[in-house]
């Protein structure tokens, strides 16, 4: 073990899930110095486990959250028009049955309030439906009790994991620092005012960081972070989990947002990733968020209610491929409903260690939004006289005007095909561009892995070399997307180790340890492939 020394920065950042990555983004952005520290890689924690929506909150009205919606619709509208290679329209039926706790009319009012919220907004009003034209559409829906339906718009970002990414590579290309794998082992504090943090990484190395802000985005970590500098605790983590299934007979093409029959819970099925995701589940939590996985209830629960919306459907638990579960930081309450708890954010700002602030809750949706709050509410201690909003309308770097985009498509589509061009901008975005120059210098890299993915070799370089990727887990979950198919990405694991040994970049010892974690990782969410 050595002692790495001490850095000065103007703004130290725990936690490289979206909150945090957009807050280094909006830093790097003001010219501040910026570092980013996490225990493990980016996107590691909650952001990997939701359910992938970039949404207005709709449910958000039944609390009268306005503000909360006006903004999520907001923030919709512009991720669409500044990262419309991750952020895509979606369309979601409600269908509505006579039994529900909320009739129908009570939804139409809450279609028209969503719609007249997002007036700027670049997709559709809602439709309300009735019976008939309702089945032509979702011809495999029980019709027990139904009596129509709406039709309305949100959007879905199928990768968040690239969304985190991309913040952080525009943030480091501004001069912000990124260390994963790094634990922060004590904040360091002294006369109420933060010093800093010590940390350790991965191999034991120990460093320290001074800063007169720490912002700490450790999302349901948070609590174990502040340490004693916090008596009573912050976040109340609720646990959110999904079935991955192979589609079934009667599948919807776009998503349905359905009231659950046992409990009222709203709870989603949506086509991602040539699968279906169903979730989620809202059950208080508290054990290791990291290792937070589907309980049996939850998995009991899904099915259930999936089969019910769609009765045609046989043994839907024989169909799931994997779970997903996660943890959302939301604000510590421990009594009443857990979907009352608001999702709205909150910068807490700690008397005892002035210039430390926790950040609590929040959206995928509003993670911009978010950020923007915190340059304003650390504007002065950083010596920032006026925030100046710089991600408004700021694409992130893998977006592209159409035309770029048909032209980097025609490119890659000549050497690699059409079908990988796709893929690779589908995941990549612009940078999809970096990977066909590395094949371009060394056309092994053009080597596809495996048929079940489509991964080609030259990702694995490009996501240690460029994307601070250390693990096989990292490059297959968080940065290629090949782990999310419905093997899990287990194929493409293995064509990686051999791969990665074949171009000396890891040795056979290294490359037999990763496939091992990996397979271990994937027993967590209950991989039918591991069985087979």
């Amino acid at each position: 073990m050595k002692d790495a020394g001490n850095k000065v920065v103007d703004l130290i950042i725990i936690g490289a899930g979206i909150n945090g990555a957009a807050i280094a983004r909006e830093a790097a952005l003001h010219n501040l110095r910026v570092l980013v520290l996490d225990q493990g890689d980016v996107c590691s924690g909650t952001t990997a486990w939701s359910s992938r929506l970039i949404h207005g909150g709709l449910r958000y009205l039944e609390y009268v959250e306005l503000s909360l919606v006006y903004e999520s619709l907001g923030e919709r509208e512009r991720l669409l028009s500044l990262a419309p290679h991750l952020v895509e329209p979606l369309g979601l039926y409600i269908p509505i049955y006579r039994t529900a706790r909320r009739p129908r009319w009570q939804i139409r009012a809450g279609m028209m309030l969503y719609d007249l919220l997002s007036f700027r907004k670049s997709v559709p009003n809602h439709e309300m439906l009735a019976v008939d034209p309702l089945l032509e559409r979702l011809p495999g829906l029980n019709t027990r009790g139904l009596v129509g339906g709406a039709f309305y718009f949100d959007a879905q970002v199928a990768f968040p994991e690239r969304l985190v990414v991309e913040n952080l590579r525009d943030a480091t290309e501004h001069g912000a620092e990124l260390a994963t794998y790094t634990r922060v082992t004590r904040l360091l504090v002294r006369g109420r005012q933060i010093q800093g943090v010590r940390w350790q990484d991965r191999s034991g190395n120990e460093g320290q960081a001074e800063a007169s802000v720490v912002v700490n985005a450790a999302g349901p970590w948070v609590d174990r972070v502040l340490g004693e500098v916090s008596t009573r605790p912050l976040v109340g983590g609720t646990k959110g989990s999904h079935l991955v299934v192979d589609p079934f007979p009667g599948a919807p093409d776009s998503a349905l947002y359905v009231e659950a029959a046992s409990d009222g819970r709203p709870f989603f099925i949506i086509p991602w990733n040539e699968l279906l995701l169903i979730g989620t589940t809202d059950q208080r939590y508290t054990g290791d968020p990291g290792k937070a996985s589907i309980s049996d209830e939850e998995l009991r629960y899904l099915v259930a209610e999936t089969e019910r919306v769609f009765p045609g459907v046989d043994d839907l638990a024989e169909r799931v491929l994997y779970t997903q579960a996660g943890i959302r930081s939301l604000p510590y309450s421990p009594g009443g409903k857990e979907g009352a708890i608001t999702r709205r954010h909150i910068i807490r700002h700690h008397r005892q260690a002035r210039g430390l602030y926790s950040i609590i809750g929040g959206k995928l949706t509003t993670h911009r939004a978010l950020a923007e709050d915190v340059m304003t509410r650390v504007a002065k201690r950083v010596g920032l006289r006026e925030p100046r909003s710089p991600t408004r309308n700021r694409r992130l770097p893998g977006a592209a005007s159409g035309a770029e985009r048909e032209s980097l498509l025609r490119g890659i589509g000549e050497s690699l095909g059409s079908e990988q061009a796709h893929r690779l901008w589908r995941v990549y975005g612009s940078a999809a561009g970096a990977l066909d120059t590395l094949i371009a210098q060394d056309a092994e890299l053009g080597t596809e892995l495996c048929p079940h993915s489509g991964m080609l070799v030259a990702e694995l370089v490009y996501a240690l070399e460029s994307e601070w990727a250390v693990t096989l887990v990292d490059i297959l979950q968080r940065r290629s997307m090949a782990g999310l198919g419905r093997d899990f990405g287990l194929a493409a694991a293995e064509a990686s180790a051999n791969a990665l040994t074949r171009l000396s970049i890891w040795d056979r010892s290294r490359a037999e340890q990763e496939l091992a974690e990996y397979c271990e990782y994937a027993k967590r969410f209950r991989v039918r492939a591991l069985d087979h």
